[in-house]
């Protein structure tokens, strides 16, 4: 991977349209609307009064005399008053409607968002669909079928703390060492007999290993009823587990201090896409801090949830909690401040980012099997729907050696930029957080500027009108490089907003990270034999199937065989509690099984390769059987044509009369794309 950044030469509190210290370095992006490069930085983060203000003072410096009033009059205009040409265009242009009804704590900041944007927002609905939907909480809080909407259905059931650390193990099976960032995990009360007795040979192997581990409830958030536990016995089996399942992981003891406080960095990643994967991050973040100084764990001082804990809906009833307005103090701060501190002590932090990028990278690939049946479920092919992005927080705890291991994810990260504040005993305000709003508003308005619905319908329509001028004509007209645009449409939308706090990391570093998309082709064969459309479980006769037309049974492996190895797995897994709303095999028991027969017909390989080899084993009889498909249906076409002449025109040059053929031609030419690029 190319270096992600370069540290910075001073220490100066960054901005959210500025660099941070080895943000991941993509390439240099002009200002938007010729915003000069010394412009005052995070300007498009501020409230609208205060862009108010510097709009009216960049009008004030225009051209002077009439050409130059005539300027500043096409600018003042409403939208929908006549101008001239350019004025007209401009002032007809579709704003991007955006529905934001359910947007919920996010409201506020995505509020001055649409104002910087200048979009149109429906704070209570609408009838007529909207370009966007934003909610606050999930996919499913209506139903809409055009557009995006900001969140993927199965995301907040993805990110559970169970599901999340059995994906990554999945992951870590294949490839420990790529996937050695999250800590070691057990499932309670299902792994609990298993925890007990690797902690003890653990034990047993190193009399000196001490170990603290940490107790997450499954569903909990903000903190709630967390604990940590020095030894097995101390896990509170009693009602709570059975009934609110938990993951145990061990605890990090040696975290990066700062202060003397241990904290986390909450950093923000868009997934634009699911297919094809595309991911952001964002360049700057929040660092949470404990409000007590940290101390590793005893007996004496597990209990204190201060001092040990770095969630912010805990911290803030410590006594010792600093709301500021500098980003540099407080004990929430932003990560670039944290990124200059560390610069100035000599630290790597071009190679801290290149380690964060990998880390988010290989989990959204941990993740993307899953969220593929679950976007197939809900939104099948071939039936309206509305397309979907999301904005991901990644909770980041530093080690002392500064390698980065992650906490957690969230699929719903707080977008607030107020706190509250107690004004009398019992009576609390909202007050603005300065730094919640540097931080968010920048991530939420890029987001929106990233998907903007008008963006591509801009560029077909400019390229329609755009006459094919030479530079040199430019010139002899005396129209220079920053004329052009208004010549060709009037004012950029994006006009004087600062350059994107979003990186684009996936597919930039695709090359780097496409080994490691093996369940992801696994999750495929799934979904081809899923058979009925909204369904996310595998059903005995899918399965036979899969396994009939992959050519995976023979002497040594019956058909009677394949029916046991589904029922065992099958059965398994729905002990666990896994989605009883459908029976039949789910994906984690399907990856189970194809492992279990990779390791069968593969067995001196590493699991990774037998994985692979499988898969292209499997990927090649479907290609064959897609082709043998193709062959028999353009004989039946034939066939077809010299029973009924008058038909053959239309059966050998309409298109859509052989869809599902071209298809096929797909699916071999994508098989021969794997032969040639193999892992």
């Amino acid at each position: 991977m190319e270096p992600a950044g370069a540290p910075p030469r001073g220490c100066a509190p960054a901005r959210e349209a500025e660099e941070p210290p080895g943000s991941p370095a993509l390439p240099a992006e002009e200002p938007q609307g010729g915003q000069p490069a010394g412009a005052t930085p995070g300007e498009g983060a501020l409230p609208a009064a205060a862009g108010r203000e510097r709009e009216r003072g960049r009008r004030g410096a225009g051209p002077q005399g009439p050409a130059g009033r005539a300027e500043r009059g096409r600018g003042r205009r409403a939208p929908g008053r006549r101008g001239g040409e350019e004025g007209g265009r401009a002032a007809r242009r579709p704003r991007v409607t955006v529905d934001s009804s359910k947007a919920k704590t996010s409201l506020e900041a995505l509020k001055i968002s649409l104002r910087q944007l200048r979009w149109r927002e429906f704070p209570f609905g609408r009838r007529l669909p909207c370009d966007i939907y934003w909610h606050g909480v999930s996919f499913h809080d209506n139903d809409i079928f055009s557009g995006q909407v900001n969140k993927f259905p199965g995301m907040t059931e993805m990110v559970r703390k169970i599901t999340l650390s059995r994906a990554v193990r999945t992951m870590q099976d294949l490839f420990p060492l790529e996937y050695n960032f999250y800590p070691r995990s057990w499932i309670l009360p299902e792994e609990f007999p298993l925890f007990v007795a690797e902690v003890h040979m653990m034990k047993d192997s190193d009399p000196s290993w001490k170990p603290t581990f940490i107790v997450k409830p499954d569903g909990g958030c903000q903190g709630d009823g967390i604990y940590l536990i020095k030894d097995p016995s101390d896990i509170r089996l009693t009602g709570s587990i059975q009934s609110r399942p938990a993951v145990v992981q061990e605890y990090i003891c040696k975290p990066l201090l700062v202060d003397k406080l241990k904290f986390d960095i909450r950093l923000y990643v868009l997934l634009k896409s699911l297919e094809p994967l595309e991911i952001y991050i964002a360049k700057d973040g929040l660092s949470r801090f404990c409000t007590e100084p940290y101390q590793e764990p005893t007996l004496k001082n597990l209990h204190q949830v201060f001092m040990h804990l770095t969630n912010y809906s805990l911290n803030i009833h410590s006594g010792n909690f600093i709301h500021s307005d500098s980003v540099n103090t407080g004990s929430k701060r932003t990560f670039s401040s944290i990124l200059c501190r560390l610069s100035s002590r000599g630290a790597d932090v071009k190679k801290l980012w290149s380690d964060i990028i990998s880390l988010v990278i290989k989990t959204i690939i941990a993740l993307t099997p899953e969220l593929k049946v679950y976007y197939q479920s809900d939104i099948p092919a071939g039936k309206p729907g509305p397309t979907c992005f999301q904005i991901l927080g990644f909770d980041i705890l530093l080690m002392k050696n500064l390698k980065p291991m992650l906490l957690e994810v969230n699929a719903n990260p707080s977008m607030r930029i107020e706190h509250e504040q107690e004004l009398s005993p019992g009576v609390f305000e909202n007050v603005p957080s300065p730094v919640d709003e540097e931080v968010k508003v920048a991530v939420i308005r890029d987001t929106l500027r990233l998907v903007d619905p008008q963006k591509k319908k801009r560029k077909d329509v400019q390229c329609q009108t755009l006459e094919p001028v030479s530079e040199a004509s430019e010139e002899l007209l005396g129209a220079g490089p920053a004329e052009r645009p208004e010549r060709d449409g009037g004012r950029s939308p994006e006009a004087g907003l600062p350059s994107l706090c979003l990186k684009q990391v996936f597919p930039k570093y695709a090359k780097q990270f496409n080994y490691l998309r093996l369940v992801d082709r696994v999750a495929a064969l799934f979904i081809r034999f899923l058979g009925v459309k909204g369904t996310t479980k595998l059903g005995p006769t899918g399965f036979r199937t899969f396994i009939r037309n992959c050519k995976l049974s023979n002497s040594n492996f019956s058909m009677a065989s394949v029916d046991i190895l589904y029922i065992d797995i099958t059965r398994r897994w729905n002990s666990m509690g896994i989605d009883h709303k459908e029976s039949g095999m789910c994906l984690q028991a399907f990856v189970e099984a194809f492992f279990c027969l990779a390791q069968k017909k593969y067995k001196s390989l590493p699991l990774h390769e037998q994985v692979a080899s499988l898969i292209e084993f499997c990927e090649y009889h479907l290609a064959a059987l897609d082709e043998k498909r193709l062959v028999c249906g353009r004989g039946l076409v034939e066939r077809r044509s010299a029973v009924v002449p008058c038909q053959t025109d239309g059966l050998r040059l309409t298109p859509a009369a052989h869809t599902p053929l071209l298809n096929r031609t797909a699916a071999a030419s994508k098989f021969a794309d794997y032969r040639n690029h193999r892992y």
